[in-house]
């Protein structure tokens, strides 16, 4: 089980949760690779490409609906190249600013402030075509700013830059973010989602917040090889959703902020993965983000 992104994010987080229980229902153990580079391309190139039968690939919205608006020479087709097996968690974002040296509170200071210096700041993300890249570039095209984007190889290390104080503001998944905002160590602005979370009900919505309204958000999901026999497909898809209903990890995922998707067939899924393609790809050209 490929993961295309470093240890310690969110999207190896997920898989790490779900990976004993998917060894339990396929008699096998599931064995976590991460392979990150490229945005998370480089680890689902693999995977499109493999020939060995049992190799996969816990990709996300980056890999596959980006990814084929970002990249002018993406080594492969999300929708082509790779089966759709199943999604397995869903991911609204939160903005967060350091406090390491900086006093913005509220998402007005923010904007003002990025708006009055035009390149002075930085924003961090887990890659160049990251999810938390692409949310930061509308942002700042929405908001009339320039910022500069800093990219490191996982989540760990974006937060871990916004901690120190490298870069000025990040979006990640709220768990991820929710014991920084608490010890003080960052401060969590607004939430890209229509309601507030559960988890931090003090952070208002970006509409709550005055922010234009821009699309931030990813899902993840399982993926094989376009060629991964029918049979398989489904019994991967049936290890997924027997570990997404484990009450203990469904449980786990609400408190990091990722909601389980469970129930998804594998027709459902490629269809919704085909319209994720297509719908983004007019928001990736209008963010200004391109990879060569």
């Amino acid at each position: 089980m490929i993961v295309p992104y470093g240890p310690g994010g969110s999207t190896d987080l997920v898989m790490r949760l779900l990976a004993p229980r998917m060894s339990e229902h396929l008699g096998k153990p599931v064995v976590i690779e991460n392979r990150p580079g490229a945005g998370s391309t480089v680890g689902t190139d693999a995977v499109a490409k493999a020939t060995d039968g049992h190799s996969f690939v816990h990709a996300t919205l980056a890999s596959t609906g980006v990814a084929k608006a970002l990249y002018p020479n993406l080594p492969y087709d999300p929708v082509r190249d790779l089966a759709a097996i199943a999604p397995t968690v869903f991911v609204p974002l939160v903005l967060a600013v350091t406090t390491q040296g900086w006093n913005v509170r509220s998402a007005a200071e923010l904007i003002e402030t990025l708006r009055a210096h035009p390149g002075k700041y930085q924003y961090g993300s887990n890659g160049v075509g990251a999810t938390g890249h692409l949310a930061n570039a509308n942002f700042a095209t929405r908001i009339g700013a320039r910022v500069e984007h800093v990219p490191y190889r996982s989540g760990t290390q974006s937060i871990s830059a916004l901690i120190n104080g490298e870069v000025q503001f990040i979006q990640d998944v709220y768990g991820l973010l929710l014991p920084y905002h608490q010890s003080g160590q960052a401060r969590c602005l607004f939430v890209t989602a229509e309601e507030r979370s559960a988890l931090m009900p003090e952070v208002p919505t970006m509409a709550e917040a005055g922010v234009p309204d821009y699309k931030a958000y990813s899902w993840f999901g399982l993926f094989g090889p376009a060629t991964t026999p029918r049979p398989v497909v489904e019994r991967m898809s049936a290890a997924v959703g027997h570990a997404l209903a484990d009450p203990a990890i469904a449980a786990r995922l609400e408190e990091l902020g990722m909601p389980p998707m469970r129930g998804w067939s594998p027709e459902r899924f490629a269809a919704y993965v085909a319209d994720e393609v297509r719908d983004w790809a007019p928001l990736v050209r209008a963010s200004g983000a391109r990879v060569e």
